[in-house]
């Protein structure tokens, strides 16, 4: 929940920090169960599907910079890993389209779901180890 007292409070970038990352989860789940289910039916990916995996990345380098944030006001977190979780959650979805490009297009589409519901597992472990 988010502070209702102040928006300069030092809890701030944390809330916001825990609240996109729940969000990550879902979204990212979600946009990884599309990717699966055009490519199972040998769809390449859409314009839509290329556009929500950019708002992922986008939103994952949002959520460092929050994170990041909370680590200048508040110190490190109590397991390190998060940081590497992180770090592998901002670049998962770009490196799996490095990768992908180029390839028959139903299997882009079900590379890179598997890549969306991969960057989802890193977003779970990284709510675990905060």
């Amino acid at each position: 929940m988010l502070v209702p007292y102040s928006l300069w409070s030092v809890d701030l970038p944390l809330q916001l920090h825990g609240a996109i990352a729940r969000a990550l989860v879902f979204y990212l789940a979600a946009v990884g169960v599309w990717g699966v289910v055009e490519g199972i039916r040998g769809r390449g990916p859409s314009g839509s599907y290329l556009g929500s995996l950019a708002v992922a990345v986008a939103v994952s380098v949002i959520q460092g910079a929050l994170g990041f944030a909370t680590f200048a006001l508040r110190g490190a977190p109590r397991e390190p890993m998060h940081i590497l979780y992180g770090f592998a959650l901002a670049l998962a979805l770009p490196l799996a389209w490095t990768y992908a490009r180029g390839r028959p297009s139903a299997r882009m589409s079900l590379f890179l779901g598997f890549a969306a519901l991969f960057a989802a597992g890193l977003a779970i472990r990284g709510l675990t180890t905060a």
